[in-house]
């Protein structure tokens, strides 16, 4: 089912607020959802960008057109869908106003929990003009592409961060500016004496991978499975700086609806366990259930989670043996063997 913000960003066309796009019109969509309904008048062309696997396989299979990243310019138009990353939402306009011909229209909508008020306070105050609508608890807001957007691109774009002083990672991405305390807890159980076939699911921007590279000399190779795909463009850059010599692949996948090729002798994995503000188990225990059927016989998964998250129903379902491997005030270690 299609969010309401995605309403409320062609609400402004719906009503004729906002003149609709014209046949031949380039239209850049960035944050993509499928579910979206153009209006009668809407006659121009979408280009969607969605980095979210689950989301850009939802908008092929609505047929639209989309990819991963950004591509193209001089369009005649774009709009933008914003998610709850601060970070993000900005780096968007920064992007619109790069893609988009001076005069272009750019339209912004989000919801109250992606803090569109204080966006939309922020871009009135470029005195660049538009207006903004309110509909479906959300709101929309538009302004033409200035001639001049140098300065805004700069200070709107993403900033990398550095962590650790040894990867990089970005706005949008799970922890992007620091090492989260649950994969840090995982790192320091990680065996020593490993040699085989490893997998990340849910990778980020490799920092387990890492870990195990590290601490496993013995490593045969490991694979990274993330289904944003600019965290999995993070995680290969920051594995070719901290272990250039342990044999890698990259897959951008859903893992919760797309299985693995190989199988592994090892799997690790720090799995999200929300998509939305609220936690869902259900994405976690789907994950785990993936990585039990991605494993040998006798493979084994070691996984960090909150400790109040239900996994321990789950594990002796998928397992032949399971259990924890330490806890503390905030997370728990389990593993399971196939």
């Amino acid at each position: 089912m299609s969010r309401d913000t995605l309403k409320t960003l062609f609400h402004p066309f719906e009503t004729g607020v906002v003149p609709a796009p014209g046949e031949g019109e380039r239209v850049l969509f960035l944050g993509a959802e499928a579910g979206y309904r153009l209006p009668a008048e809407f006659a121009g062309s979408i280009a969607a960008v969605q980095a979210s696997k689950p989301l850009y396989k939802a908008l092929e299979a609505a047929k639209a057109p989309v990819s991963p990243f950004v591509e193209g310019e001089d369009y005649d138009a774009a709009l933008i869908l914003c998610g709850k990353h601060k970070g993000e939402n900005e780096d968007r306009i920064a992007e619109a106003l790069k893609r988009v011909k001076v005069g272009g229209l750019i339209v912004v909508a989000g919801g109250k929990d992606d803090g569109i008020q204080s966006l939309r306070k922020r871009v009135n105050q470029l005195g660049w003009g538009g207006d903004s609508l309110p509909k479906y608890h959300g709101i929309a807001f538009w302004f033409g592409r200035p001639e001049d957007a140098t300065d805004v691109i700069a200070k709107f774009s993403k900033k990398p961060a550095r962590v650790d002083g040894r990867f990089d990672a970005a706005p949008g991405m799970f922890s992007h500016e620091r090492i989260d305390a649950g994969s840090e807890l995982l790192a320091s159980r990680l065996p020593e004496d490993f040699k085989g076939h490893a997998a990340d699911f849910g990778a980020g921007w490799g920092y387990l991978s890492v870990m195990l590279a590290e601490k496993a000399p013995g490593l045969k190779g490991i694979d990274l499975f993330e289904a944003d795909y600019h965290s999995l463009e993070a995680a290969r850059a920051n594995l070719k700086a901290n272990c250039p010599n342990v044999p890698t692949r990259f897959f951008w996948q859903d893992l919760t609806s797309e299985e693995t090729r190989d199988k592994y002798d090892l799997i690790v994995m720090n799995p999200p366990f929300h998509e939305t503000q609220a936690a869902d188990p259900a994405l976690g225990a789907a994950m785990i259930k993936a990585a039990a059927k991605a494993l040998k016989i006798g493979g084994k998964l070691m996984l960090v989670a909150n400790r109040g998250l239900p996994y321990e129903t789950v594990m002796p379902e998928t397992f032949k043996e399971w259990g924890e491997t330490c806890r503390n005030a905030r997370f728990k270690v389990l593993w399971g063997k196939r």
